[in-house]
């Protein structure tokens, strides 16, 4: 026997995430005193922040733009471990005179 989707219209999945939104409840209780599975609700509450642009959609962010970010943050580490021998060096240094 084949499963049965229940489909709901949009006003209905609009206020369940506004109700989320507004008074802070957990997905779960709301999802419980609407009848809907929370799993549902979480999912419209994602697609919600997407909209918004609350959240970026992993699929659409922009390769070369990462890699540009991780080949600074590779360089930005190297530069600090550099300062990071350069003080123990200072350090030494300056207490050997003494």
């Amino acid at each position: 026997m084949p499963e049965t989707r229940r489909r709901y219209d949009p006003e209905f999945r609009e206020g369940a995430v506004r109700i989320v939104r507004e008074t802070g409840k957990p997905i779960a209780e709301v999802a419980r005193d609407l009848g809907i599975h929370p799993a549902s609700l979480r999912n419209w509450i994602h697609k919600d922040a997407l909209a918004r642009g609350e959240k970026t959609d992993p699929a659409k962010v922009d390769a070369n733009y990462v890699r540009r970010l991780e080949r600074d943050n590779a360089e930005l580490k190297m530069e600090r471990d550099v300062l990071k021998r350069s003080v123990v060096l200072w350090v030494k240094e300056a207490t050997r005179g003494r």
